[in-house]
């Protein structure tokens, strides 16, 4: 069994992924959509320890004592990490260095399979600014909806960032102070994100000259690579599923919230934990979006991508997009993917070494 389970884990290592910027099934037009995966509680993630197993990893991020550090290096990489969980409604708080260089942008991004979608992203020509964004249904027609947020600089020290999405509102924040409320009566008619997302962050290059045009002026490129590597530094995340349950099932093609079936639990069954968020101020008023506006997240396809996190046991070809977590095993609060048993097997383990030692220390005496 044991030798089997690391078969698996060695050929999911090989497992080339692609970054998700669309929807591999759409439930807005397929009701046969696999369910996706709750998180169903809070973790929190401490990358200062090591990596994860309940994130995917592509384009190669690495670890050290500052936390996951995604390196931009050439045109076409975009080094990012993917939950294999889903939330609905939530809060997310992750604490960041971005990235420097023109061009370069560090991204948060909240994401669903119905492309709704809530982001926050920073661009490396400015340390002073972070901006945020949201989607519905994958409605690109207009990309008005962002708006740009002064900050300290932000690619001199790590920062924290808080998305706190609810049924009624989506709250940004910068180190504890509010930066913008969006409303879902403000938001575009039909578009305010209301479906299971995962959460994403990562870097990449806007400015890369193989983008569109609006694309690079918009992360104020182009990117020129021989100054780089350009470096986005994550310290922690930590994640609060507002809803409860093993998975979330669409049950019709509406994609709005109503909809949405909690397997084994509530929608908004956490949701008194949104209490416990506390902010110090409110920001000025938004900056303005200079032309051209905000696109979506923009975590794209990276060729030398792969999944260095596979989370639990599966076969070679399966995508770390969705799925249940299965009989016999459970998330823990440090984000880990673990067998149900393994606290309990840790126990007698430590009893007998514990054992060994003492008896040798009897022995010892006796002589």
């Amino acid at each position: 069994m044991h030798f089997s389970r690391r078969l698996l884990a060695a050929a999911a290592l090989a497992t080339t992924v692609s970054a998700q910027t669309y929807s591999s099934c759409n439930p807005l037009h397929q009701t046969t959509c696999p369910a996706n995966t709750a998180l169903g509680m809070a973790i929190h993630v401490d990358f200062t320890q090591g990596a994860v197993n309940s994130f995917a990893a592509s384009g190669n991020p690495t670890y050290g004592d500052d936390g996951v550090t995604f390196s931009v290096a050439a045109s076409g990489q975009a080094p990012q990490l993917m939950s294999l969980f889903y939330i609905m409604f939530g809060r997310v708080e992750i604490t960041l260095k971005a990235a420097t260089g023109a061009g370069i942008v560090s991204s948060l991004v909240l994401q669903s399979d119905t492309l709704d979608e809530i982001d926050m992203e920073w661009l490396g020509a400015d340390p002073t600014e972070v901006q945020s964004n949201y989607f519905g249904k994958g409605d690109v027609t207009t990309y008005n909806r962002g708006q740009f947020h002064q900050t300290d600089n932000n690619q001199e020290k790590f920062m924290k960032y808080t998305i706190d999405w609810t049924s009624e509102r989506i709250v940004f924040s910068v180190d504890g102070t509010v930066v913008r409320t969006l409303t879902e009566a403000d938001a575009d008619e039909n578009q305010y994100p209301q479906s299971p997302m995962q959460v994403k962050f990562g870097s990449w290059s806007g400015g890369d000259p193989a983008n569109a045009p609006g694309t690079i002026d918009w992360a104020r490129g182009p990117t020129d690579f021989s100054k780089g590597p350009f470096h986005m530094v994550v310290k922690d995340v930590s994640i609060t599923d507002y809803s409860t349950g093993k998975e979330y099932k669409y049950t019709d093609t509406s994609g709005n919230w109503g909809s949405i079936e909690a397997v084994g639990g509530q929608i908004n069954g956490n949701l008194g934990k949104a209490g416990q968020v506390t902010y110090t101020a409110s920001a000025a008023a938004e900056t303005g979006s200079p032309a051209p506006t905000v696109p979506r997240g923009g975590i794209g396809a990276d060729e030398s991508a792969t999944a260095t996190q596979t989370g639990w046991p599966w076969v070679a070809s399966a995508r770390p997009t969705g799925g249940s977590v299965p009989d016999g095993w459970r998330m823990n609060s440090e984000g880990k993917i673990i067998p149900d048993g393994a606290a309990a097997s840790v126990r007698p383990q430590c009893l007998a070494v514990l054992a060994s030692f003492v008896l040798g220390v009897v022995a010892l005496i006796g002589r």
